[in-house]
C-alpha cells in the first residue's frame, strides 16, 4: 500500500471538504496549511516520507491562494536536492463559479509537480455530459487533469455537492493505486 499526504490550503473550508473526501478515497494523511502560509509541525517530513503527494489549493483570480504560493515557494528546499523525485502527484480545486479559471490552478499545480521531477496522475474520470447529466453527476465540472468541484460563494463548507465529494474520492483512490503500482 502505498503512503499519500494530501497538502492543502483552504480559505472558507470548500477545499478542506474536498481534500478530506480525496484523503478518504487515498487513505490519506492530512497536512493542512495555515493562514499564514505554513506547515503544522512534522508536514515536511510526512511530505518527504509520502509516496504520493496530492496539492490542493481553492482557485483565487485565476490561481492558487497565496498561502499555497508561499508553501510552494518554501518547497525549493526539497526541490533543491530532488528529494521528491519520481514521487506521484495529483491536484484538485475548488472555486464559485463552474469555470472559475480552475484549469490555470491546476496547471500550476501540474507545473509544481513537474518542478519536482514527479510523475502526474489525473482523475481517470469520464465527464458527465450527456442530455440527463445533473449538477451532482461525477465529475460534472468535467477534468480529466485534475478533481474539480464548483462552490457558490455564499454556500458554507457542508453545502458542497455530494457529486463533487465522491468526485474528489474516486479522485484519491486513483491516486492511491497508481504510487501503488509505482511502488510495487
Amino acid at each position: 500500500m502505498a503512503k499519500v499526504a494530501v497538502v492543502f490550503h483552504s480559505g472558507y473550508g470548500h477545499t478542506q471538504r474536498m481534500a478530506q473526501s480525496v484523503a478518504a478515497g487515498a487513505g490519506a494523511d492530512l497536512v493542512a496549511i495555515d493562514a499564514e502560509g505554513n506547515l503544522p509541525e512534522g508536514g515536511w517530513e510526512t511530505l518527504a516520507a509520502a509516496d504520493a503527494i496530492i496539492f490542493g489549493s481553492p482557485t483565487y483570480m485565476g490561481s492558487v491562494s497565496w498561502q499555497f504560493k508561499k508553501f510552494a515557494d518554501a518547497s525549493s528546499k526539497p526541490w533543491f536536492g530532488q528529494a521528491w523525485k519520481d514521487k506521484v502527484f495529483a491536484g484538485f480545486t475548488n472555486s464559485a463559479t463552474m469555470n472559475g479559471d480552475k484549469l490555470s490552478t491546476l496547471h500550476y499545480l501540474f507545473t509544481l509537480a513537474m518542478q519536482h521531477s514527479g510523475i502526474w496522475v489525473g482523475t481517470g474520470l469520464m465527464p458527465s455530459n450527456s442530455k440527463a447529466a445533473q449538477r451532482n453527476d461525477l465529475n460534472y465540472v468535467g477534468s480529466f487533469s485534475g478533481a474539480m468541484a464548483q462552490s457558490p460563494s455564499d454556500a458554507s463548507a457542508d453545502e458542497m455537492l455530494p457529486g463533487d465529494l465522491e468526485t474528489a474520492k474516486l479522485f484519491g483512490k486513483r491516486v492511491a493505486e497508481t504510487a501503488a503500482k509505482f511502488k510495487g
